[in-house]
């Protein structure tokens, strides 16, 4: 029964103290590892990319048989910005009026550590040794993901671990826990564009070529109309322009050149493939010259209604009496890599305050959610 005594949020609050800005880990797989290796699991530490772009993510499994259930999170966090204007130091773990704050609380430090909470409150109350649990942990979800999920993944299927199912532990609770599962994320996709011109003196503007009205009618042509109403199951897709840089400190001048980047965040009504070719051809048809790169960082996916979404729901509305919704709102995760390998759900801590200051969770928000995390592993094996 001692295995059931891991307090999430000590665990929490001892991995907030490790100062894992994105890409660094500063000890905080450590911590995870200390907390896991007297549950049975066998840790393997993952390190790709070289210098600083080195990315350490950790795998541990329990057990060797199917079925296989996994659970994967980040440990890497976002700076956090200014530390003189938070109520208690970003990176203190400290608890304070019943909430846990630091710089990864909500996102996702504290969801991991309910997890394996729940897990030694699993194995504690007797769980099934039937099967095996497993955790794929990464570093770089907050960064360029290049170095994380995807080639843990790839490793993972190298030897042979793929999971059966995945439950991702990113805060996708609004602001009370309960309200969502996240089944599904819009697919994203980066253009960057460059317009040439001609630099000259302003009051000689025969001498040269302004490219600004060139980008400011081709950025028009990309915004002037919905990409979409939305689908059955997603919100509309929708383009934003991020930036738009002249980089031009002199009012007598014509620069040289003008840069604009936008981002699409879009359903499945489209795919990065038929985005690119109707923005190449709205460009086209807008006239003028142009350079375009297209940088894909997901496409879009859900996951069906069926076994596992039901049982993630009912064990939900078992511990809080909350029945949540599927939703597929938000931007992107690491469930668009795991897709790919095995049905992908998320659920974890209220995501109201992430990436802001005094980012933090309610104390008992963390032993409800190792509660229902708890439910969903003894529904999952008992089935």
């Amino acid at each position: 029964m001692a295995l059931a005594m891991l307090d999430p949020v000590a665990l929490a609050a001892a991995m907030i103290r490790c100062r894992s800005v994105t890409p660094a880990d500063g000890g905080t797989l450590a911590e995870l590892e200390r907390a896991l290796g007297p549950l049975g699991f066998a840790c393997t530490r993952l390190t790709f990319g070289e210098g600083a772009d080195a990315v350490h993510n950790l795998f541990a499994r329990r057990g060797a048989g199917r079925p296989h259930f996994c659970y994967a999170g980040h440990t890497d966090v976002v700076p956090p910005g200014d530390e003189g204007s938070w109520s208690v130091g970003p990176f203190t773990g400290e608890v304070k009026g019943g909430f846990l704050y630091g710089r990864g609380a909500s996102d996702m430090k504290g969801s991991i550590a309910c997890f394996a909470a729940a897990v030694a409150r699993f194995l504690g109350d007797g769980g099934s040794e039937r099967g095996s649990i497993s955790l794929l942990i990464t570093g770089d979800e907050e960064g360029p993901a290049h170095n994380g999920t995807v080639k843990v993944l790839e490793w993972m299927k190298a030897n042979g671990h793929v999971p059966d199912v995945c439950l991702v532990g990113e805060p996708t609770n609004p602001s009370r826990l309960g309200e969502m599962i996240k089944v599904g994320r819009r697919g994203s996709m980066t253009g960057r564009m460059v317009v040439r011109g001609v630099q000259g003196h302003v009051a000689y503007p025969h001498r040269a070529k302004n490219p600004i009205p060139q980008m400011v009618k081709l950025l028009a042509a990309l915004t002037a109309h919905p990409l979409d109403r939305g689908s059955e199951r997603f919100e509309p897709s929708n383009l934003e322009v991020t930036t738009v840089d002249v980089g031009n400190p002199a009012n007598n001048v014509i620069p040289a050149e003008v840069r604009a980047t936008f981002n699409i965040r879009f359903n499945d009504l489209h795919t990065s493939t038929t985005l690119t070719r109707w923005v190449k051809q709205t460009l086209d048809a807008a006239g003028g010259s142009y350079e375009l790169k297209i940088e894909v960082s997901g496409e879009s996916f859900l996951t069906p209604a069926g076994p596992f979404t039901d049982l993630l729901q009912s064990a939900v509305k078992e511990v809080l009496d909350v029945a949540p919704e599927l939703s597929t709102s938000g931007g992107t995760s690491d469930a668009r890599f795991i897709r790919n390998y095995c049905p992908v759900a998320e659920f974890g801590l209220v995501g109201e305050t992430m990436h802001k200051v005094d980012e933090r969770v309610a104390v008992s928000d963390c032993e409800r959610l190792t509660a229902v995390y708890t439910t969903v592993l003894r529904r999952y094996f008992a089935a």
